[in-house]
């Protein structure tokens, strides 16, 4: 072991002979050429994702067509007759620049209407990008992609609610 390094001068010594990494390539082209997204679709052509709000969770599949949405084996005016909750279920598909382009057909199970429409929200949201990932950073800065994780808070002993007290009495 005559090649030790004792000092900062022998490590540069050392180091000196090997090539000099090239600066001209950005930290952020590393990355991105590192993740090259590829589709994911099955047999017959469409992207399956799972959504989630609340307490619901929907099983979304999309695949190219005319736009019609399917929610539990009915057509989404019918499922969500509420024009606020259409809304909802139409945003990913404006965001990503994409409207009627694509079929929906949802499962949903558990939670209220809203709770349901937001996880239809989510697995289309997930679905598209899976579908075309150059639509990821659209869905991404919309926020989209993220599951919203607030539940319903537990209702605790002694309490008449999650945090209700009972009638405070003083005699």
């Amino acid at each position: 072991m005559s090649d030790q390094i004792k000092s900062l001068d022998d490590l540069k010594e050392a180091v000196g002979d090997l090539p000099a990494a090239t600066t001209d390539v950005s930290a952020a082209e590393v990355v991105s050429a590192a993740i090259t997204r590829e589709p994911q679709r099955d047999e017959l052509g469409r992207s399956y994702a799972t959504g989630k709000r609340k307490d619901a969770v929907a099983r979304v599949w999309i695949k190219p067509g005319s736009g019609k949405v399917t929610v539990n084996g009915r057509e989404m005016n019918k499922y969500f007759a509420r024009p606020v909750l259409q809304m909802i279920l139409a945003q990913p598909f404006t965001v990503a620049g994409v409207t009627g382009e694509f079929d929906v057909m949802a499962t949903v199970k558990g939670g209220g209407l809203s709770g349901q429409a937001g996880a239809v929200k989510h697995g289309i949201s997930k679905a598209l990008q899976l579908y075309e990932p150059s639509l990821r950073t659209a869905l991404k800065a919309a926020g989209f992609l993220t599951r919203d994780s607030r539940v319903v808070e537990r209702k605790k002993y002694g309490k008449a609610k999650a945090r209700k007290s009972f009638q405070f009495s003083k005699r």
